[in-house]
């Protein structure tokens, strides 16, 4: 079913279907037949039972964005595959909060992250959004809050006089019968950064979260570019416009971890193979960096802050003598360097007993799972050990390294 038919949704706007929504447990693949059975036999319409169970799942798989929230929202697949993650849009929030902002439009709302953490925080909010499924999803999401208001339009059509800050998520995504594209060029979004760029040129505040993987060129001039990650996983990359940009920033790294936040940032704008970075052989620990300090092109910034060098002006990864704790990169003890020969490694590998193997890459074609199996095979059903290798690039050589996670 299309994620955008009104079919999905409309049956759980009716009282009998969003009380049979509320009253399902927590969603299991394993038990989704045997309960689909069990409702209809219960004289349940079996398009409310295809919704309720769709939306059973989709609250599932949303919970690692929303957390319990989640089992009191509503969501379209599109929707919730660009939702903001609710420990960002308070990030977001704050931002606007911070700059004085009270009176927000939110263009794009999708299914309502944004404007939830931005009503959280007491600011009047008018989320906008184009398509009419959305929109009443968003309207259900955001019904708690008496300072936001929907509205079914175009994002490029509002009128945005009194309006002191703008908020911007960009339809990135088309959705067809087999599921949901990405729209890799930033005209191709909805608004496209054009129409960002021109509201931005008079003078309003305004954010925009776009994708982490838009490139450096892209971004405009005269703007801050953040790069987010949760946990590990890179998540957006936002642009920040007059008010709401900070002096001195041009772009940033921002870390989310269990524990707090860190970010590194530069004032000035990225230029590839134009960095003043110590490059040299393998030291004791190797350095893996954060996927959003490799996506603000600050992985020379970082081997600096910690004294390291790369292996590879051209490679993500960090060397250095000495271990230092640090936010942006995960830490490994370097025990061996082997160069990259296939042969020879499957000898390591047998003389090591190893029995389960993961490997790393940057600057290499290899397959890692092609690997692994040419490794691993006819290993000895007793080989307990485990080891992971990094497969890279010393200058121009290619090598395998033996490395040792570092707790923390």
């Amino acid at each position: 079913m299309p994620d955008s038919s009104v079919d999905a949704i409309a049956p759980l706007l009716t009282a009998e279907g969003w009380e049979l929504l509320n009253s399902l447990g927590p969603y299991l693949d394993s038990e989704a037949m045997n309960l689909n059975i069990e409702l209809r036999k219960a004289g349940h319409p079996p398009e409310l039972v295809a919704a309720v169970l769709s939306q059973a799942r989709l609250r599932m798989r949303a919970r690692s964005k929303f957390g319990p929230f989640a089992d009191n929202m509503l969501f379209t697949q599109a929707g919730l595959e660009q939702a903001t993650r609710l420990n960002i849009a308070a990030r977001h929030a704050q931002r606007f909060v911070s700059a004085g902002l009270e009176n927000i439009a939110d263009l794009g709302c999708g299914i309502g992250a944004d404007s939830m953490a931005l009503a959280t925080l007491d600011c009047q909010v008018t989320a906008v959004e184009i398509d009419e499924t959305t929109a009443a999803v968003a309207t259900m999401n955001l019904m708690p809050w008496r300072s936001v208001s929907v509205v079914n339009a175009d994002a490029a059509e509002v009128d945005l006089d009194g309006f002191d800050g703008v908020w911007l998520d960009p339809a990135r995504r088309t959705t067809t019968s087999s599921g949901t594209n990405r729209i890799f060029d930033p005209e191709g979004f909805s608004p496209p950064l054009s129409f960002v760029e021109r509201l931005a040129d008079t003078g309003k505040a305004v954010g925009v979260k776009l994708g982490p993987g838009i490139p450096h060129e892209s971004i405009p001039a005269g703007c801050e570019a953040q790069w987010v990650s949760s946990n590990g996983e890179v998540a957006e990359a936002a642009l920040w416009f007059n008010a709401l940009a900070r002096e001195g920033v041009r772009r940033s790294a921002l870390v989310l971890y269990a524990d707090g936040a860190a970010e590194l940032s530069s004032g000035v704008d990225y230029h590839p193979g134009a960095e003043d970075v110590e490059v040299g052989v393998a030291g004791k620990y190797l350095y893996e960096p954060d996927g959003a300090v490799i996506r603000a092109g600050l992985v020379a910034d970082l081997s600096r802050q910690i004294g390291g060098r790369l292996m590879n002006d051209q490679i993500a990864y960090i060397t250095a003598d000495t271990l230092e704790d640090t936010p942006f990169a995960r830490a490994y003890k370097v025990k061996e360097v082997l160069p990259y020969n296939v042969k020879q490694l499957r000898a390591w590998v047998k003389a090591n007993d190893v029995g389960t193997l993961e490997i790393k890459k940057r600057g290499t074609s290899v397959t890692p799972e092609e690997l692994r199996k040419q490794l691993l095979s006819g290993k000895p059903k007793s080989a307990t050990s485990r080891a992971t290798l990094v497969l890279t690039r010393i200058g121009e050589d290619r090598v395998a390294i033996v490395v040792e996670t570092i707790a923390g």
